[in-house]
């Protein structure tokens, strides 16, 4: 069972405007008035980029490298909401949203679930809220952790295990946390649109959203937490942080999805089981943007999880290495590959987790090492 996650997946503001249906670009930001700055500070680092361009575009290389790895589920954080309509929620620094009629790049990676406890699908309020459900469930996609009242938002998706039998299913629960940025007054309530809101990073929070978790699953199920939390740079887990990620592991959940900072975080293995503090951002405006350089927040990565089908245990973690540019996605250079691998391997050590560049012929994708984890054969194809 192989599980495709990543970070934030932000397909608004100045990736809307080179998409064939661009909606309006009037932003109410400090520094830039206009969608249409993103895309020109893109192009004043790396070049011109055509207008409009195909759906796929945004995503590059990573179609074809998701195609070859065949993961069994695709888990997005789509980060922005999908509207027309609606004001600006006050008092926030940044908003993002996309045309409902650019969806076909989203749709594009193909994804089995849309997570959406973020600090920006309420961007544009709850008409801007309600505008994404539909246009989502408009286009057959699946979500989690946002909906028209807090039971819908604490609602999981349900995606059938391809090939699995016996009605075997993975269950995404998404909810986000107010150290990324989300509103209080976006919670969803009874009555109230909104995202599934947890308040603190406690044990006795987590034991909450792992009570949901245990009364929605059944016999054979994996389970994903998703989670949006944090801040945007820095490579430290607070210590609560890992107690909450622990207290959902001990509780059932398979797989921990952490995401919100703009750069990979450090990952673990704890009882055999995924933690990923922070994927980092794949889709992005943010070319061109200084600051923070250090990061590298230029370089992405593709997670791909293999879970033993029976028990939920991590059997491998393999990630593609990827590079935006022209706001789209290519291959990473050795050596940002390189540097990508020396980067986590470093903050990972603490956690028991090594990461290294499979070797040669493999493709260029760097693994986890970890007790039980899968030998390197270097017999997989090119994934290039």
């Amino acid at each position: 069972m192989t599980l495709f996650l990543c970070g934030d997946v932000m397909l608004g503001r100045g990736v809307d405007q080179i998409l064939p249906h661009p909606g309006d670009p009037a932003l109410w930001e400090r520094y830039v008035g206009d969608a249409r700055g993103y895309v020109a500070l893109a192009e004043a680092v790396n070049g011109p980029v055509p207008r409009p361009v195909a759906p796929a575009w945004p995503w590059g290389v990573a179609l074809g490298l998701l195609d070859r790895a065949a993961p069994d589920v695709r888990v997005v954080n789509l980060e922005t909401s999908v509207t027309r309509r609606g004001a600006p929620w006050p008092g926030k620094a940044v908003h993002y949203r996309m045309a409902p009629e650019n969806l076909p790049a989203l749709a594009a990676v193909r994804p089995d679930v849309c997570v959406l406890a973020n600090n920006h699908v309420l961007d544009f309020g709850r008409e801007g809220l309600l505008d994404t459900l539909d246009a989502l469930a408009g286009a057959g996609l699946r979500t989690a952790g946002a909906g028209r009242d807090r039971a819908e938002a604490r609602r999981p998706a349900v995606v059938p295990v391809p090939g699995g039998g016996g009605g075997r299913r993975v269950l995404v629960f998404a909810c986000g946390m107010p150290s990324s940025g989300i509103p209080g007054a976006w919670a969803a309530a009874h009555g109230r649109p909104g995202v599934d809101l947890v308040p603190a990073e406690t044990e006795e929070a987590a034991g909450e959203v792992v009570r949901r978790v245990r009364a929605e699953r059944r016999p054979g199920d994996l389970v994903v937490v998703s989670v949006h939390w944090g801040s945007n740079w820095g490579y430290g887990v607070p210590e609560g942080r890992v107690r909450f990620a622990h207290a959902l592991v001990d509780g059932g959940v398979d797989v921990v999805h952490g995401h919100s900072s703009h750069h990979p975080r450090p990952l673990e293995v704890y009882r055999g089981r995924l933690v990923l503090y922070g994927c980092g951002d794949l889709v992005d405006d943010y070319e061109g943007i200084s600051g923070y350089e250090e990061y590298r927040d230029d370089l992405r990565l593709l997670y791909l999880a293999a879970l033993e089908p029976e028990s939920g245990r991590l059997r491998g973690l393999r990630m593609a290495p990827l590079r935006a540019r022209r706001l789209r996605l290519e291959h990473a250079s050795d050596g940002e590959r390189d540097w990508l691998a020396a980067t986590l391997d470093r903050v990972c050590r603490g956690n028991g987790v090594r990461v290294e560049v499979e070797r040669p012929g493999t493709g260029g994708m760097l693994r986890a090492v970890f007790p039980g984890s899968a030998p390197d054969t270097g017999h997989r194809p090119d994934d290039r």
